[in-house]
């Protein structure tokens, strides 16, 4: 954990009018105070967080500040969210949430697959955030609704949603700090021997736009893989991600000729498996990923928490088809 969480905030009354106080983490010493505030409060624009310095909704140890202003380790900054939020917050759904635990600063949840996490390009609508803004409108006042991490539409599994500014800013360091641990079950193709880790950069695909690729200058990313089962032409696997880029399994397991079943864009060139196995994986049809193991210290006790869910029915369906596949 950072120097920013190294203390207690007492936040069971927290709405617009009350400031999250922040202690500057020796990392970000020298920064702009609006650079500073981004990388804290990354789910709020750098925009629009020097319009609210401008606006007064900003102290650096109890003055108002500008938005060049540097900043060191220990300066305290106040933040005072406004109204204005409201003004941008998404429609509001009824979509079925399944979950797992919830208090006052956290909620943990099992997303199915299928389900877009936020609106975005081609979704706008019918996502995770409309559904936990329906659920809780106080969630509006918390950037994304509290979502911190996201899946894949077509990957299930469990998430976690902070309730309140201090939470999300916690939970967000705790995922730069990687003391969120993340576990993954996946079946991927061929037959993997031993356990390994998969140590490759990631970025956008140099000429598919939609896509990830390992990219020699990309960002730093890590998997670490262990064996579950050997099947005849799979093998299932435990992924645990130490970083957490887009379409990070995905890409690595591809990386190493080890795709994961049924990916429809990481997956290639289906190779010539028997018809029952074919049929599996198109009714499938999505990639057999599921993240089903999650794990945080709680933002206001500090104790470790850890929550795990049974591999989906799809998932369990397809490889007990994979148990008796074999190649044409």
């Amino acid at each position: 954990m950072s120097e920013a969480n190294s203390e207690f905030l007492d936040y069971t009354s927290l709405d617009e009018s009350d400031p999250v106080d922040i202690m500057i983490p020796h990392d970000l010493a020298g920064s702009r105070i609006d650079h500073a505030l981004v990388m804290l409060f990354p789910g709020y624009s750098r925009s629009r967080l020097q319009q609210w310095i401008k606006d007064g909704a900003v102290k650096l140890n109890g003055q108002l500040t500008v938005p060049k202003e540097k900043v060191w380790t220990g300066d305290q900054v106040s933040l005072v969210v406004p109204e204005e939020i409201d003004l941008e917050a998404i429609i509001a759904q009824p979509i079925d949430l399944n979950i797992v635990h919830e208090d006052d600063d956290i909620i943990v949840l099992n997303k199915p697959a299928g389900l877009v996490v936020h609106p975005g390009n081609g979704n706008w609508s019918n996502t995770l955030q409309n559904g936990l803004l329906y659920y809780d409108e106080q969630l509006k006042m918390v950037p994304r609704c509290g979502i911190v991490h996201r899946l894949d539409k077509e990957t299930n599994g469990l998430m976690v949603v902070a309730k309140n500014l201090p939470t999300h800013q916690d939970l967000v360091q705790q995922l730069q700090a990687r003391t969120v641990k993340r576990h993954y079950w996946a079946c991927v193709q061929g037959m993997l021997t031993m356990p390994g880790q998969v140590e490759a950069p990631i970025s956008r695909h140099p000429t598919q736009r939609t896509k990830m690729a390992v990219v020699a200058t990309g960002k730093e990313a890590l998997t670490y893989y262990d064996i579950l089962e050997r099947l005849p032409c799979h093998t299932l696997v435990e992924c645990h991600l130490a970083t957490g880029r887009t379409h990070q399994i995905r890409v690595h397991m591809q990386f190493i000729g080890h795709p994961l079943a049924g990916d429809p864009v990481y997956g290639g060139k289906l190779p010539r498996y028997d018809e029952h196995t074919i049929a599996a994986l198109k009714q499938l049809n999505r990639q057999a990923l599921q993240a089903f193991r999650l794990g945080l210290i709680h933002p206001r006790t500090k104790e470790y928490c850890e929550w795990s869910i049974p591999l989906a029915e799809d998932l369990l369906g397809l490889v007990e088809v994979l148990r008796h596949s074999h190649y044409e």
